[in-house]
């Protein structure tokens, strides 16, 4: 074959396969986003302090306005990461104040479009790849002290991203044995809480002066943080422990998958239909309004009253 012929076939194949390339780019078979924060691997959502809550379409401007965005927590310094691959374009103002934390950039890519700000990017522009070095975490503590330190995540088009940066619960594993899902964000293992001054989490801790036994477990979860259904079921309720409508008087019943359990202390976004296993099913409710310095926790009670914690222990390593 001719030389020149030989080189034209080259670059009409390049071509080609660059245009499906395009179509097709490899990164789309991540449905959801990498870690974005060192320190935060599955990417837990800011709950709520004294500046507000970090969840999407939280109130915003003494509520004439939404949050259009999400709230990644992230410590002041840490090190930030690409959620997905893409170009980068920038700098990106929120403030337009020039305070401590009025930086950011903007990631086209992969089928996606996000901002991220209140950080400090390694540079403004060019490619970048899936869980990349992107930059570094503001000092937002200068700028709001006492807030919960945070990436501010805002999808281009302002739509909610949560279901993006949630880890997903392979398939195989959904079923596969009697361990539940993580239930809090932020707490991956389903750690229980241990003893504070109102009391112990465990199974079978004494209860009203060692006259009764706490027939549940306590799951440490913060004020304001994302709920998860433990196994696929059906929600019924509302469930209520206090009976006294206080500020955590709410839960919702899941039976289905050979378990029923009550979670207690958390709004769930709806209390009848199926839930699958994973899937968001609410809030933490505000704890620490009730009981101050708590460990603050969803009580998750057997509907038989049987002990909970071979289901909820999950241990190193073995978060899905």
């Amino acid at each position: 074959m001719p030389a020149l012929s030989l080189v034209t076939l080259v670059s009409l194949v390049s071509t080609v396969f660059t245009k499906q390339l395009d179509a097709h780019p490899p990164q789309q078979q991540h449905r959801h986003w990498a870690q974005i924060c060192s320190g935060n691997p599955t990417n837990q959502i800011r709950g709520c302090d004294r500046y507000g809550c970090g969840s999407f379409g939280a109130d915003r401007h003494s509520g004439k306005a939404k949050h259009l965005g999400v709230d990644v927590i992230c410590s002041d310094g840490a090190t930030v990461y690409a959620p997905f691959s893409g170009q980068l374009s920038g700098p990106i103002r929120f403030f337009h104040n020039g305070n401590a934390i009025d930086d950011g950039v903007q990631i086209r890519g992969s089928g996606f479009c996000v901002k991220l700000v209140c950080i400090h990017p390694f540079r403004y522009h060019g490619q970048i790849r899936r869980g990349q070095e992107l930059g570094k975490m503001l000092p937002m503590q200068k700028v709001y002290p006492g807030i919960i330190s945070h990436i501010h995540v805002e999808n281009c088009d302002h739509s909610d991203p949560t279901h993006l940066l949630t880890p997903a619960v392979p398939p195989s594993q959904q079923q596969q044995d009697g361990r539940w899902a993580a239930v809090c964000s932020g707490n991956p293992t389903n750690e229980i809480r241990g003893c504070d001054k109102y009391g112990c989490g465990y199974y079978g801790a004494p209860r009203r002066n060692g006259k009764g036994k706490h027939r549940a477990v306590d799951v440490i979860c913060a004020d304001g943080a994302t709920v998860y259904a433990p196994f696929s079921g059906r929600l019924s309720g509302p469930v209520k422990i206090f009976h006294n409508g206080n500020a955590i008087d709410d839960g919702v019943q899941i039976r289905g998958s050979g378990f029923c359990v009550k979670l207690l202390c958390i709004h769930p976004i709806r209390y009848n239909g199926a839930i699958s296993k994973g899937q968001v099913l609410g809030r933490m409710l505000p704890m620490q309004r009730v009981f101050p310095g708590i460990t603050s926790h969803i009580h998750i009670e057997n509907c038989d009253h049987s002990d909970p914690t071979s289901n909820l222990e999950r241990g190193k390593g073995q978060e899905d």
